[in-house]
């Protein structure tokens, strides 16, 4: 059943025909008056140009990067065209940002214009923008993966003894992935938080104007920010996740019995295999992504993607009872491991994704008590609102670990670290419809936005309000999968790094390897200071820029003159480009510096402490940002009604304190908290690439 690997390009192909097919859909869609059009340009420009920068800036740095990987393996036993696998992988994560973040920025707008006629029409354009964006990083990472594959084991490295080299060099293109993910989650994270606590501060704090009005300055800047973070920055990081996942488990199946003894090639093909299933159990659950008028979307979102996690739990199954070694293979220090192992992990990381999804769901969610009880506490002031969800954020951590934990030892006890390697990928298998939920988001975000800068009716702003509030918590259910699957990617990664590093265990009673554990613990810490110190300089650029032009334009209150958007469109482009660098290259250069210093064992307890503390102030960050995001937009409707019957209306002195929270929460739960599970794998990916030139030089 080797042919089997041949479903992984075609599936790769299928994903990408299925975007062309809704981006050319979403192109046909009316695109509204002429006011609007004229604001979703300017957002698209926004967005573009970002991206066009940011691109040049990684570039150099790619290219810098491929060479040094060239130098470093031109000995024997290695080979330099794992900088090839690097620079693809970068390339298509770069892709994939570009053709979802071009769909995105036309879709907000027709669905902006679909909203005036009714709720399904806004909802089924909203998602099919984002199904673009899931479907392209899909697409491109399976038909970049299982291209290379084929090449490096049937033309470059042929033979089962080259094997083992040909995955080697395949892991390059995990880093490369992995590599853009993180400046792009930073680099996006700064430039929407900039703008988002500009226009949030000024707009609405000090000038008392509504969300979004177009009298505010930053409102542009705030969403084309929406698009570089929540679109072009998530597919980056679950991009690189959904490959670091699949080469984490094909490398761990070079350890198979059945592969080391019989050549028999299941463990490694089957990561590829499951991952072209879920591709097409992606696009099945797309179709069932309907609601009716006065419906509720996030019923429709929620059945197309746990559907397709449903039906791709049964498929698991299917697929590994065709591939995996007949009788069983030993794996892992576990004997005699069966398909049925193999597809319980799988199924096993699945559930894992989909109750941490919906942990964060309750910890996120309006109208749930732990968002009603930061609202709450708005009413006594600032302090209190910044107490409650700091103190949320904190709680947040304990269930979501427990689970966490308890799919990493289920799938290790079934079927050994491959196991956990695959359990991984089974959270991750149906990615294209997970991303084009969490994509959909920011959209609507955009089209309420759209709506409210060119004076739509007020039922047009009330659905695409409606679909924003269901998109905020898919945003927080994204974020919580997204380092939920970090969790266990880089476990799986931590696992394939010891193999090819040779390292047998680690003992943490040896002070280079306690200290490694200890500068490990403290790197989240430091990362997340760089992030948020990026996003606290640029917002106070952004708000002294919306305070001039409030000040200096004459009629700009009254809405006789028109604000400079542009300027503050490139503050937060500026400020993004300039502070990324430094995140970035932290998490790049520690491992190789303590790896070659200090040694493959200490460079174990680095990974080991960054994971740890990592995993959980990323949860905490996370949760505590959306809880404070939905805790605001619960004074924006109707009011908030308290638990002693007091409603506390827009504007009010608690809802002032509210935003606040949000203000605080923004570089949380989009800049430091989902930059954070990146961090966790890109240092796991570094290990694993120098891995074998570490055990060389030790």
């Amino acid at each position: 059943m080797d042919s089997l690997i041949y479903a992984a390009p075609a599936a790769g192909v299928l994903a990408l025909l299925f975007a062309f097919w809704k981006a050319t859909w979403v192109s046909k869609q009316d695109a509204g008056t002429d006011k609007m059009q004229e604001i979703a340009e300017l957002i698209s420009e926004g967005a573009m140009a970002f991206l066009a920068r940011e691109y040049k800036v990684l570039a150099i740095f790619v290219v810098v990067v491929a060479g040094l990987l060239v130098v470093a393996n031109m000995g024997e036993g290695r080979s330099p065209l794992i900088a090839a696998s690097f620079v693809m992988g970068a390339v298509a994560s770069g892709l994939a940002g570009f053709f979802g973040m071009r769909v995105a920025t036309k879709a907000n707008v027709r669905t902006t214009a679909a909203a005036r006629s009714g709720m399904p029409k806004a909802l089924d354009v909203a998602f099919s923008g984002g199904s673009v964006m899931g479907m392209s990083v899909v697409g491109l990472a399976i038909i970049g993966l299982s291209g290379l594959y084929l090449v490096y084991t049937i033309v470059v490295f042929p033979g089962a003894d080259m094997l083992a080299k040909a995955i080697n060099v395949l892991t390059g293109f995990s880093m490369g992935a992995s590599s853009i993910a993180l400046f792009a989650r930073v680099g996006g994270g700064i430039y929407t938080k900039a703008a988002d606590v500009g226009a949030d501060l000024v707009g609405k704090v000090e000038a008392g104007l509504p969300e979004d009005d177009p009298r505010n300055p930053a409102v542009i800047a705030d969403n084309v920010g929406d698009n570089v973070g929540d679109v072009a920055g998530m597919g980056a990081d679950l991009f690189e996740s959904y490959v670091g996942a699949i080469i984490g488990a094909m490398v761990l199946g070079l350890g198979a019995s059945a592969v080391v003894e019989d050549n028999n090639l299941g463990p490694i093909i089957l990561p590829l295999v499951i991952a072209a299933g879920g591709i097409v159990c992606s696009i099945i659950g797309t179709f069932f992504v309907k609601t009716k008028e006065g419906g509720n979307p996030q019923v429709a979102l929620d059945v197309g993607a746990f559907g397709a996690a449903g039906v791709m739990a049964g498929l698991t199954f299917v697929l590994a009872k065709m591939l995996w070694p007949e009788g069983g293979t030993d794996l892992g220090g576990i004997e005699g491991v069966t398909w049925i192992n193999v597809g319980t992990a799988t199924v096993i990381g699945l559930g894992v994704g989909v109750a941490v999804g919906m942990i964060t769901s309750y910890y996120c969610s309006m109208d749930k008590p732990p968002v009603n009880g930061v609202a709450e506490q708005s009413k006594t002031g600032y302090a209190t609102n910044i107490i409650a969800g700091l103190g949320l954020g904190m709680q947040s951590t304990a269930v979501p670990i427990l689970v966490i934990a308890g799919g990493v030892v289920g799938a290790a006890y079934v079927a050994g670290l491959y196991g956990v390697a695959i359990a991984a990928l089974g959270m991750l298998s149906t990615t294209g419809i997970q991303l084009a939920v969490d994509a959909y988001g920011p959209i609507a975000d955009n089209a309420g936005g759209i709506a409210e800068m060119s004076h739509q009716e007020p039922e047009v702003r009330e659905r695409t309000d409606k679909l924003d509030a269901v998109g905020n918590t898919t945003a927080a259910i994204g974020k919580g999968f997204a380092i939920g699957s970090a969790a266990m990617t880089a476990l799986a990664l931590f696992a394939a790094f010891s193999q090819q590093a040779g390292i047998t265990g680690i003992n943490i009673s040896k002070p280079t390897v306690m200290a490694g554990l200890f500068i490990g613990g403290m790197l989240p810490f430091l990362f997340s200071s760089l992030a948020m110190n990026a996003v606290g300089a640029a917002a106070m650029d952004m708000i002294e820029e919306v305070r001039r032009q409030f000040r200096e334009i004459p009629g700009l209150l009254e809405g006789t003159a028109k604000p400079d958007t542009a300027r503050c469109v490139d503050i937060s482009t500026a400020a993004a480009i300039r502070k990324m660098m430094a995140p970035g290259l932290l998490a790049v250069v520690t491992p190789v510096i303590f790896g070659f210093l200090v040694g493959p064992e200490a460079l174990g307890g680095l990974l080991a402490g960054v994971t740890v503390s990592g995993v959980l102030l990323a949860i905490f960050m996370s949760n505590a940002g959306g809880a404070w995001d939905n805790a605001k937009k619960s004074f924006e409707g109707g009011g908030f009604k308290t638990s002693d019957g007091t409603l506390l209306e827009k504007g009010s002195e608690a809802h002032k304190a509210a935003v606040v929270g949000d203000t605080v929460g923004d570089p949380f739960k989009d800049t430091a908290g989902p930059s954070l599970n990146i961090l966790v794998k890109l240092m796991s990916v570094v290990a694993l690439v120098i891995a074998p030139l570490i055990a060389i030089t030790n």
